[in-house]
């Protein structure tokens, strides 16, 4: 008998004691198998931010850089492809695990309850936990390379699984999901909003086919027992997408993005000038294919990772004159300063793209309006001008109590929630936008027309032919700040000499002129294959059944 508690992970499972919950009397019922399907996704947002792979691949990319101030080593270390301690990704890899074991777990024993109200039921569950699982290992494969693959609730000491069966088994649970979940088109649906669909599981199954042939050098994506996933297969399920999901482009690009809510947009003078409406989140983005979603109902206890942390830690430090001077951003903690080397590229290679201002504020851009933002604020460091606005906490003009003008969180307008910086950014996160399924299809077929559909949505004209650069610019600013880039540059094989094109960047540390120095980070990420330091705890637990990742160990290049 196995006993669990669902940690830091919502009071999902009603009033009563959670560690009295063991597989002697839960899940007994249909009611209580959807209760840990919730539980299941609630891991989608629970990892600390800087741990999350968000965060961690931004930090890590070419298009970001550390920021933060001196004392967030651990962000400058992502930066450098270094490490500040041996355990600084432990809650990572934890809670990839913890969700996986509930996927295992809800597997395990959902054909042993007989009260769903029909089989449809029953099968969606089962295949939005195959979903999540594959999630969760893909997330976990991107990261550190080969890991411990379990498809059980057994507690076993395993190494290292080989990378076949890791992927072989990722592609084998999206392929269940494809074939399983409804052959439903999009729908504004509030209750399913945040659910696998089918069209969500063959975006994955392309990113993952993708990443694999690249990263790996394959012709085709292993399958669990013995078969495989061809490019046509991902082509004729993207297909489907692009044909039958009701998925599509919104008309507008700026208006994926929170700074053109109504709260702000008629005092932002981009969104006002540009006629900016946010789409929201209440289920009209048929854009978004899957995301992972946030609520006003955080607080500082158990349920702070309601509120998008990431948001938190990418947004501008604290300013000495306020947030009014700076309007519509608010306050976070100074990640991921835009990396100038990325604005002079876009700038060279593509001058007249409007997603450059929808996606990136130059705090020297009248355009912005802006009206005093102070240099080296809060000891920021690594600092370019260059913040990026998809994921960046939004302000609305408010009155305190003797009538003053002052600047809170557009959630404090929009759903009531009490303004407090740390925990009130709502936003949701996209894992995969219609946007990425055409580009991806265009890569897949080596197709420009489906690069053409991106960039006539912003009144670009098309690329005139196929070619590679074609394909990987657009992903570059289509995608810029969506946790893809990173991973990008892994799978077409030139991380290295994209990351030490950040050596000799501008930048002010703590309002001082300085210039970025990197060292040879093609050097550290050929030796480490750019994957990410196992947590040492992980395998002292395993007394050494588990391995470091190369590059990590004795043998690290610093």
């Amino acid at each position: 008998m196995v006993v669990f508690a669902f940690t830091g992970c919502e009071d999902f499972l009603d009033s009563e004691n959670l560690v009295q919950k063991n597989t002697s009397n839960y899940p007994k019922n249909a009611k209580e198998i959807e209760e840990l399907l919730t539980g299941i996704y609630s891991v989608l947002p629970s990892v600390h931010a800087q741990q999350s792979t968000f965060f961690v691949s931004e930090l890590m990319s070419d298009d970001r850089l550390g920021g933060g101030a001196a004392v967030d080593r651990s962000w400058a270390a992502l930066d450098n492809l270094k490490k500040i301690n041996d355990n600084m990704l432990n809650l990572l890899w934890q809670k990839m695990y913890y969700g996986i074991y509930r996927a295992n777990l809800l597997l395990e024993v959902i054909d042993d309850i007989t009260d769903f109200g029909s089989e449809n039921q029953k099968n969606t569950i089962k295949a939005e936990a195959h979903f999540l699982r594959a999630y969760f290992y893909f997330e976990l494969a991107r990261s550190f390379g080969a890991v411990p693959l379990s498809i059980d609730t057994k507690d076993e000491n395993l190494p290292r699984a080989a990378v076949e069966e890791v992927y072989g088994q990722i592609a084998a649970d999206f392929k269940y999901a494809i074939e399983t979940l409804p052959n439903e088109t999009f729908q504004q649906s509030v209750d399913r909003s945040g659910h696998a669909t089918k069209w969500a599981a063959q975006g994955m199954m392309a990113r993952v086919y993708l990443f694999y042939t690249g990263y790996y050098k394959k012709e085709s994506l292993p399958l669990t027992g013995g078969s495989e996933i061809t490019s046509q297969q991902v082509i004729n399920w993207l297909d489907d997408c692009i044909k039958n999901s009701g998925h599509g482009l919104l008309p507008s690009f700026a208006s994926l993005w929170p700074y053109g809510n109504k709260a702000t947009a008629p005092d932002y003078k981009y969104a006002a000038d540009n006629g900016i409406e946010w789409i929201g989140e209440e289920g009209a983005n048929y854009e978004t294919v899957f995301a992972i979603k946030y609520s006003a109902m955080a607080d500082f206890g158990t349920s702070i990772y309601y509120s998008n942390q990431p948001v938190l830690y990418f947004s501008i430090r604290e300013q000495p004159n306020g947030y009014l001077d700076i309007f519509p951003f608010g306050q976070g903690w100074g990640g991921g300063p835009v990396a100038t080397n990325m604005i002079n590229d876009w700038k060279t290679l593509e001058p007249n793209d409007p997603r450059r201002e929808a996606s990136v504020l130059d705090v020297e851009n009248p355009a912005e309006g802006l009206t005093n933002y102070v240099w080296g604020a809060s000891m920021q460091i690594q600092e370019t001008g260059l913040w990026q606005k998809k994921y960046t906490a939004i302000n609305a003009y408010d009155t305190d109590a003797n009538g003053n003008t002052m600047a809170v969180n557009y959630s404090v307008k929009l759903y009531g929630r009490t303004s407090s910086y740390q925990i009130d950014n709502t936003q949701d996160q996209f894992v995969i936008r219609f946007a990425d399924i055409l580009l991806m299809m265009a890569e897949l077929k080596k197709d420009h027309t489906y690069i053409d559909q991106v960039r006539s949505r912003i009144g670009l004209p098309s690329v005139g032919s196929y070619t590679e650069d074609a394909l990987r610019n657009e992903r570059r600013w289509e995608l810029a700040f969506e946790g893809v880039r990173y991973y990008d540059l892994m799978r077409w094989g030139i991380a290295g000499e994209a990351l030490n094109k950040q050596n000799g960047v501008q930048v002010k540390n703590n309002g001082v002129d300085a210039v970025m120095n990197y060292g040879d980070l093609n050097a550290r990420y050929q030796s480490t294959g750019g994957f990410l330091p196992i947590p040492q705890t992980q395998i002292d637990l395993s007394g050494g059944v588990l391995t470091q990742t190369p590059g990590w160990g004795s043998d690290a290049i610093y």
